[in-house]
């Protein structure tokens, strides 16, 4: 009998424990001319470009809503970049990193208000903000240095729930020797009235010298994660991410890293939380609860924890489409985008996206002109907005005149297609799809649209699941090999 197996040497024997997509990632990204083109730009460079592409925007808009969002994008830009510290190099599961930024933004309100009539320039307040996140980080990472997982988890959680239950309630306090209740945050009021940034003698007011601030500090701030993370620290943290008892074994200071971990996130919330409140001109409770959690880490994810690139990524994208949200004609727009751009990506070869979208669009015609033949009220409806493609989608999407109800069922429905779909294979699949996408544009059109506030978190939910799916690791997270 004839041995077919190749040779020890052999290039195509299969090699243990490897996974052969990833090991030949580099091979394939240079077999193209763009592939190659990016190879060759450095890190430093495409900061530069997109660091110069961002201060434009103020030069090239008057509006200020729209500066005012670049700003917020940089905040979570920040905020991204400083629990992908502690989640994405050390893997650990952090669920109380906004109380850092929410005690950064408090703390510098009462050094910076009439909170109780003290207003340090923020040369000085700055810096004592940022070393005391860092330090109360640190507190937090001695108890929790032994935990993992689930464990670290609820720790963090609940020192999350500690802090909303105190800035909440910190407006009676009783202090001993003083003989009268102490109002430290403002209670559910908050604390208004914070003080501007004032750098070396320069006051920072309006929106627009608010963006190069907040870009200033986040150039500063990626530079240095950047350098830490091609330092021993840097590697050390991501071992310790992969296995800390492997890290362990090859006398890696575990406990030592995980509160540099913790100390380093901490910081960096804070000094962001220091931006926000002068921003803002006051902080409030609700301005750091659990949803701002939820959206810090789906950012991280979407852009892949562990890449800053990726994290950056992940910021801009769901802020910008959560604000794009907003507007049920800017939804609109966003929302057809997407199916279209996600088609176009999956489908292949190309006859198969021809057939989709063709099938798609005589679907709708044929089937509104039946209903509407049968029965006026199904499409007696008015749609929401007036753009191209509202009024494009008007004689295509059923718009009944009562969608309320109907909405609802169809959103059920499209739930219980989205998963049956997910059982077809083959070419019933391309089959199932144009009813699937037709009964998605129904629901949008009569249930979606008009409920911005629940639109954004189901998009987002959506967006997630189906990233994870078709790539586990992020945008730009780099796949990891596990031996099993």
């Amino acid at each position: 009998m004839t041995d077919l197996t190749p040779p020890p040497d052999d290039p195509a024997r299969p090699s243990i424990g490897t996974d052969e997509w990833v090991e030949r990632h580099d091979e394939r990204l240079q077999e193209t001319r763009f592939g190659q083109a990016v190879g060759r730009v450095p890190s430093a460079g495409w900061l530069a470009g997109f660091v110069l592409l961002a201060a434009l925007l103020p030069l090239v808009s008057d509006s200020q809503y729209v500066i005012r969002v670049g700003v917020d994008t940089i905040i979570f830009m920040l905020l991204a970049l400083g629990l992908n510290i502690v989640v994405g190099w050390a893997g650990l599961l952090d669920l109380g990193y906004v109380a850092f930024f929410g005690f950064g933004a408090y703390f510098y309100a009462i050094l910076s208000s009439d909170q109780f009539d003290i207003h340090w320039p923020s040369e000085v307040t700055v810096p004592i903000v940022t070393v005391a996140c860092a330090l109360l980080g640190l507190l937090l990472g001695l108890p929790s240095r032994r935990l993992l997982g689930d464990y670290l988890a609820i720790v963090t959680l609940f020192f999350l729930q500690i802090f909303i239950t105190v800035v909440t309630n910190a407006d009676r306090l009783e202090i001993p020797f003083i003989g009268h209740a102490v109002n430290f945050t403002g209670g559910p009021n908050g604390i208004p009235g914070v003080d501007s940034f004032d750098v070396l003698g320069y006051e920072i007011e309006s929106v627009r010298q608010y963006f190069y601030l907040a870009l200033g500090v986040f150039v500063v701030v990626i530079v240095a994660l950047a350098l830490l993370s091609d330092s021993r620290t840097g590697r050390a943290w991501r071992a310790l991410r992969e296995d800390p008892q492997a890290a362990e074994l090859m006398s890696i200071p575990v406990n030592r890293l995980k509160l540099a971990a913790f100390s380093l996130s901490a910081a960096t919330a804070g000094l962001t939380g220091t931006i926000f409140a002068s921003l803002h001109t006051g902080v409030f409770p609700t301005d750091f609860d659990l949803p701002l959690l939820i959206t810090i880490y789906a950012m991280v994810i979407l852009g892949g924890a562990g890449s800053l690139a990726g994290v950056v990524l992940g910021a801009i994208v769901i802020n910008v489409s959560l604000e794009a949200l907003t507007d049920p004609e800017h939804a609109r727009w966003l929302f057809y985008g997407v199916i279209l751009v996600s088609l176009v990506a999956v489908l292949r070869p190309w006859r198969r996206l021809a057939a989709v979208l063709g099938g798609l669009v005589l679907f709708g015609f044929a089937l509104h002109v039946i209903v509407d033949a049968a029965s006026s009220r199904w499409t007696a409806g008015a749609g929401a907005g007036n753009d191209i493609v509202a009024r494009a989608v008007d004689g295509w999407v059923l718009l009944p005149s009562d969608p309320t109800r109907i909405g609802n069922i169809a959103y059920v429905g499209l739930v219980a297609a989205v998963l049956a779909l997910t059982l077809v294979r083959g070419v019933w699949r391309l089959v199932f799809l144009v009813p699937v996408l037709y009964l998605a544009a129904f629901v949008w059109e009569n249930r979606l649209a008009e409920q911005p506030s629940v639109t954004r978190l189901i998009l987002l939910g959506a967006l997630l699941v189906a990233l994870m799916n078709a790539r586990p690791q992020g945008l730009l997270g780099s796949a990891r090999v596990e031996i099993v």
